[in-house]
């Protein structure tokens, strides 16, 4: 398997901040299906960089999934530490604009196992 190329810090705030005034209010039209996807993905990446592991699986559909957090690592079948959200909470957590616990308590987030709590490296911008 090819090595992935070193993430561009630059890169993923630009991909965040192009989808910043639609998570800023509620009036701004969903961003493009492949400007969202980027954000996604590069924030998803930014967070395996800070927290690089193999002990819980990140989850965004339909955009991404990555693992991270150092632990045991997971080899097979469903992993026991999943963390699941949507594309916008997902943003809103790297943004800072909404807190874990919050979104937890608001069931915009679906964490699964001991060691699938991201508060520690929320928020990554």
């Amino acid at each position: 398997m090819a090595a992935r190329r070193r993430l561009d810090p630059q890169e993923a705030r630009a991909a965040v901040a192009a989808v910043g005034d639609w998570l800023a209010d509620g009036e701004t039209a969903r961003p493009e299906r492949t400007v969202l996807a980027a954000a996604v993905r590069l924030s998803l990446r930014t967070l395996e960089q800070v927290a690089p592991g193999h002990t819980v699986e990140v989850r965004v559909p339909p955009f991404a999934a990555v693992q991270c957090v150092a632990g045991p690592r997971h080899t097979r079948g469903t992993p026991p530490n999943v963390v699941e959200t949507d594309p916008r909470t997902w943003l809103e957590l790297a943004t800072g604009r909404l807190s874990w616990d919050d979104a937890l308590a608001a069931g915009r987030v679906s964490a699964s196992g001991g060691r699938a709590d991201l508060s520690h490296w929320l928020p990554l911008f």
